[in-house]
């Protein structure tokens, strides 16, 4: 299951990529936002959706607001989660394939609809590759967790 969130922003790419993963077969749960006036908070959105993908209630996550920032940095703040913000199809599909990243975000005032699902469509369906790619994941949630690497 896809976790779902989004600013103002971010609602009507939200309900294009909906769309997208409807037609994909895949499966996903709205957190919010989805009134298109402004002064809504973008983290409580990438908050609830990050949790989610972390707690293992979702699979991965697909988030939008402005420019992808804003709500990635909230959502990284959950332990286990590993954000990509990406306006290019290949930094998305790398991010999976390398870095196994869990939660893609996006800006909805930065890419269009068309690049956008295929930025998600990429992302989706590339595949985490392990071997040394693991070991600096380790590293990565050893610093999470507080321990000094080398």
């Amino acid at each position: 299951m896809i976790a779902l969130a989004c600013d103002h922003t971010g609602v009507a790419l939200k309900n294009e990529i909906k769309k997208m993963l409807d037609e994909m077969g895949l499966t996903w749960k709205d957190f919010g936002n989805n009134e298109t006036v402004s002064g809504d908070d973008y983290p409580v959105f990438g908050y609830r959706a990050a949790k989610a993908v972390a707690s293992g209630e979702c699979d991965r996550g697909i988030l939008i607001c402005g420019t992808g920032v804003g709500i990635g940095i909230a959502a990284s703040k959950v332990k286990g989660i590993r954000v990509c913000t990406c306006s290019d199809v290949y930094s998305a599909e790398l991010s999976k394939r390398h870095n196994n990243s869990n939660i893609l975000t996006m800006g909805a005032r930065v890419v269009g609809i068309d690049l956008a699902k295929m930025i998600a469509q990429h992302w989706l369906t590339a595949e985490f590759e392990g071997g040394r790619h693991q070991r600096r994941i380790d590293m990565i949630t050893a610093i999470e967790n507080g321990e000094e690497i080398e």
